[in-house]
């Protein structure tokens, strides 16, 4: 997935999308375990989007204003 549409994606979408990725990554390291060659590809195509999501999430974190912190 190219990363200029991710960015139309709020904040919340992202997290949702990046939780999906997550998932179905799971998904195909099972199937890869088990002997299926074709998933390789498809692992790496979503391990890149992950990293994309994240990217684009700690990029809008530190665009945020200060004063929006969350204070512990």
């Amino acid at each position: 997935m190219k990363a200029e549409k991710m960015r139309e994606w709020t904040t919340d979408e992202m997290r949702a999308k990046e939780r999906e990725f997550s998932d179905q990554l799971f998904r195909l390291k099972f199937q890869l375990a088990s002997g299926q060659s074709d998933v390789l590809q498809k692992i790496r195509v979503l391990r890149r989007d992950i990293a994309r999501v994240k990217t684009l999430l700690r990029q809008n974190e530190m665009q945020a204003p200060a004063g929006a912190e969350k204070k512990s």
